[in-house]
């Protein structure tokens, strides 16, 4: 039984909702067997589905079993054989640079007092 692509990552707990399931797909982050595909491209068993996800993880997930309704994680687990590729170490994630909170652009709070201090206001 063939199944949407979107309704079936979603159903298998990779997205929190269709909606985001379908936004994937469309952006070319869900890939069914090497190819970037729409929401509607439907996926039968043997099919080799590849999500892009957040920080760049890749998860390739050989299609087992089809289901268009969300199931639990002990379901969803073997509606799939997981072909994933190992997350990077911690190590390699803690040197990765990341910017101070509040080193961002002012607030509104931060520019009025700014313009307090240099006579704007």
């Amino acid at each position: 039984m063939a199944v949407r692509v979107d309704a079936w990552t979603w159903s298998v707990r990779l997205f929190p909702s269709r909606t985001k399931a379908a936004a994937a797909c469309r952006g070319g982050h869900v890939k069914v067997n090497g190819e970037a595909v729409p929401p509607s491209k439907a996926v039968v068993p043997g099919d080799r589905v590849q999500v892009t996800g957040t920080l760049g993880r890749i998860r390739v997930l050989e299609v087992v079993r089809t289901v268009n309704k969300r199931v639990g994680a002990p379901v969803a687990v073997t509606c799939y054989i997981d072909h994933s590729p190992p997350p990077p170490p911690r190590e390699v994630l803690a040197s990765q640079p990341r910017r101070e909170r509040g080193a961002g652009r002012p607030t509104k709070r931060e520019r009025r007092e700014t313009d307090r201090l240099q006579g704007r206001g």
